[in-house]
């Protein structure tokens, strides 16, 4: 299966662990000498109307995503890991 990285943003990530919508992709880590995916990069919460940051990033490793989908990508993470 081929897509391009920019598709990602229009997808919904979807944890399959609680059902929780983890928020659009903001970037993508790449191993530069073999070209492989290694995590997603996802926007932290909102608040303050939704406008502000919250929250740290959310990073998700490839070995954690399930199934990339249509309209939405499937992961199964327990504990979510921040961005530094």
């Amino acid at each position: 299966m081929q897509f391009k990285v920019s598709e990602f943003g229009l997808k919904d990530i979807v944890n399959l662990v609680d059902g929780a919508k983890l928020g659009p992709v903001k970037d993508v880590y790449i191993d530069l000498e073999t070209g492989k995916v290694l995590s997603l990069v996802l926007s932290g919460e909102k608040k303050y109307f939704r406008i502000f940051g919250a929250g740290n990033d959310v990073v998700v490793h490839w070995d954690h995503i399930k199934k990339v989908g249509v309209d939405t990508v499937l992961v199964e993470v327990e504990s979510v890991a921040r961005a530094l």
